[in-house]
C-alpha cells in the first residue's frame, strides 16, 4: 500500500493520498466464525476486507474495535481502514453494501485523522446481553437471545450487577488461558432492563472488556436470578479473581456489541 499520506479534497471526494476511514458496521453473527479472519470459516473482517479490496485494487487490512466471537452480533461495531481509493464516503457505503452479504451492513463511513485506530483509540464500549425469560422460547428470536424458562429474581440480579460497576480486576470473568498484560477494567454501567414481554436485557459499558467477560457476567447474574448464588457474594467473587468461582459463560447468541465511543 502506498506510503503517501498527503490529501487533496475535491467536493466530497478525496483524490490523492492515503485516507483513514472509520466504518460503523452492523451484523448478524449467526453464521460467522466471529469478527477475526481465520484459516477456516467466514469472518466479518474477511468479508469486509474482500469487499474493500475490490475498490482499492489491492489487499487491505481492516481493524475492528472488538473481536466478537462466533455467533455474537453487532449493532454498532466500528472498524478502521486505510485506503487510497478516491470514492467519496457516501458512494463507498452504497458500493460496499452492494458487495457484502445481506447479514452484514456498513451503516456509515467517516473520514478521520490518520492516528485513528478502531481498537486502540476507543474510549468506551457498550454491550447488551438478551435473555428470554418465559416458559416457551420464541422460535423467531432463538438466534438472538438465551432462553431461560424458569422465573428469575430480577431484584437480586440488579443488586448483583451493581457490584460490577467501578474499577476492578475482572480475572474471575475472563476465559481461562487468556493472556493479558492487565485484567483491570472500569465498568461505568451495568444494569438490567425488563421489557415486560418476557425479555430481559443486561447492558454493560466500560473502557474495555476481557475475552468472554460480558458472557461470564451474564451467566453469573443468571445464577443469582435462579437463587443459586447470593448477590452479596459478588464483591468476594471479584476479590478472589478465580474464574472457577464465577458462573458459566452464557451462550454467544444473546450478545450484541451496541456501540463504541471515541474522544
Amino acid at each position: 500500500m502506498p506510503a503517501l499520506r498527503g490529501r487533496v479534497a475535491r467536493g466530497q471526494t478525496w483524490v490523492a493520498g492515503l485516507r483513514t476511514l472509520k466504518l460503523t458496521v452492523a451484523y448478524d453473527g449467526t453464521r460467522f466464525v466471529g469478527w477475526q479472519r481465520q484459516a477456516e470459516g467466514v469472518s466479518i473482517q474477511g468479508v469486509l476486507e474482500d469487499a474493500l479490496a475490490r475498490f482499492e485494487g489491492a489487499p487491505v487490512g481492516v481493524h475492528g474495535a472488538g473481536r466478537t466471537d462466533a455467533g455474537v452480533h453487532a449493532l454498532g461495531q466500528v472498524a478502521s481502514v486505510e485506503l487510497t481509493a478516491a470514492h467519496d464516503t457516501a458512494t463507498l457505503v452504497r458500493a460496499l453494501n452492494a458487495q457484502l452479504p445481506e447479514d452484514v451492513r456498513v451503516l456509515r463511513i467517516d473520514e478521520v485523522p490518520a492516528a485513528f485506530h478502531a481498537r486502540f483509540t476507543a474510549r468506551s464500549k457498550t454491550y447488551r446481553y438478551q435473555i428470554r425469560n418465559a416458559p416457551i422460547a420464541d422460535p423467531f428470536q432463538r438466534a438472538y437471545e438465551w432462553h431461560i424458562p424458569e422465573p428469575l429474581d430480577l431484584a437480586a440480579m440488579r443488586l448483583a450487577a451493581e457490584a460490577l460497576v467501578g474499577e476492578h480486576d475482572f480475572s474471575a470473568f475472563q476465559s481461562v488461558g487468556t493472556e493479558m498484560s492487565s485484567t483491570v477494567r472500569t465498568v461505568t454501567r451495568a444494569e438490567l432492563v425488563d421489557r415486560e414481554d418476557g425479555r430481559i436485557a443486561f447492558e454493560v459499558a466500560g473502557n474495555g472488556f476481557l475475552r468472554h467477560m460480558v458472557r461470564a457476567m451474564a451467566g453469573t447474574l443468571v445464577e443469582v436470578g435462579r437463587g443459586r448464588r447470593r448477590p452479596e457474594t459478588l464483591p468476594e467473587l471479584l476479590a478472589a479473581r478465580r474464574r472457577a468461582d464465577a458462573g458459566a459463560t452464557a451462550p454467544p447468541q444473546g450478545l450484541f456489541l451496541v456501540s463504541v465511543e471515541y474522544d
